[in-house]
């Protein structure tokens, strides 16, 4: 019969135990530690919490075909794993107006599509272009490996600066105060038993409103006392759920954030206020020498990847929201743009993507 392990027993090699069976015994009784931190980190490594914008680094552009391809099969590899071990439906089966059920066939499928009449190139690099390839839209080593909400426009690549007009969007938030940086990866669990309780599939990308974090003039972190932020998990299509409260959660809203029309940079690196900040630099430079726009509401940043994306080749967006200087109130929320059909004057030296 099998004497039980007392795990109070010192861990000494001696006579009776050689240094292979004392490790042996360190394993063991590790394991189920092991086992349940390896199986959270994806989760919790969905939220970098890199605030240092120095660190931050520069757009990582096209290189060399065989290096590109090289980056790609190695990326291809860590994500197919990763929606293996999840269980996703990586397969390009999913048409143009998916219901964005999880359990639907294709619900993780990107199925990208280029909106070139929702998106303006007006600063940052002027030539850049994404691509769209093998199923996902793609600009050098940087991927989005999710589908986007039903009407969004497309992504702005790493180093451009756009215009860009939002259709509204359901979303289930999450509202915090204090650290975005650690508090982020709480909102992370919430959102997302939210959307596994609902059959509701992954979209990307997950979306971070920042309130009193960043100075209004320059985009400096200078962090007031009623500092606070809203994590949201956008909805592929408004009929998957009703907005209110998450039965199940009282600290998830459903609620359908209103157009919006958004001066928006692409960026590389680590997620967190670092990334935020070098680009909320950048975008109050470019409206500093562009006086016919206004900023109308707080900043906003898009991150597109999971955690098996390196933080260098990650793939975000910074936004403000933005208004031609000294037009009229419409009734609408800041930054809602009045009539959603017409065609936004490309500022000076622009150029469609």
């Amino acid at each position: 019969m099998n004497r039980p392990v007392d795990i109070r027993r010192p861990l000494r090699a001696t006579a009776g135990h050689s240094v292979r069976g004392l490790i042996s015994r360190v394993v063991s009784r590790a394991a189920p530690a092991l086992i349940l931190g390896f199986g959270l980190l994806p989760l919790t490594a969905c939220v970098s919490t890199e605030s240092d914008p120095s660190k931050i680094p520069d757009p990582v552009k096209p290189s060399a075909p065989g290096a590109v391809a090289e980056s790609n099969a190695a990326t291809d590899e860590a994500v197919m794993s990763v929606q293996g071990s999840l269980g996703q439906d990586s397969s390009a089966q999913a048409a143009s107006g998916h219901s964005g059920r999880a359990s639907e066939p294709g619900a993780e499928a990107a199925n990208p599509m280029r909106t070139p009449g929702q998106v303006t190139r007006v600063g940052g690099d002027l030539v850049a272009k994404i691509e769209i390839r093998d199923g996902e839209f793609r600009y050098g080593p940087s991927r989005i490996e999710s589908p986007l909400p039903a009407g969004y426009p497309e992504p702005t690549p790493p180093g451009a600066i756009d215009l860009k007009r939002y259709p509204t969007v359901r979303r289930a938030e999450y509202v915090s105060s204090g650290s975005p940086g650690f508090g982020m990866n709480m909102g992370f669990f919430p959102l997302f038993n939210h959307i596994k309780r609902n059959d509701i599939a992954m979209t990307s990308p997950v979306e971070m409103d920042y309130r009193d974090l960043f100075d209004p003039a320059t985009g400096k972190q200078e962090p007031k006392d009623s500092m606070s932020w809203t994590m949201s998990f956008l909805y592929r299509t408004a009929e998957l759920a009703p907005v209110g409260k998450d039965r199940k959660d009282g600290n998830v809203i459903v609620t359908d954030r209103p157009e919006l029309e958004v001066l928006s940079i692409g960026m590389n690196g680590p997620y967190g206020t670092g990334v935020v900040e070098k680009g909320l630099t950048l975008l109050h430079a470019w409206l500093k020498d562009h006086p016919e726009y206004e900023v109308c509401g707080e900043p906003r940043a898009f991150h597109y990847n999971g955690p098996y994306i390196a933080n260098r080749n990650k793939w975000s967006e910074v936004q403000l929201p933005v208004r031609k200087a000294g037009a009229q109130a419409t009734g609408q929320p800041a930054g809602a743009t009045a009539n959603p059909g017409s065609t936004q004057a490309a500022a000076p030296n622009a150029s469609k993507q």
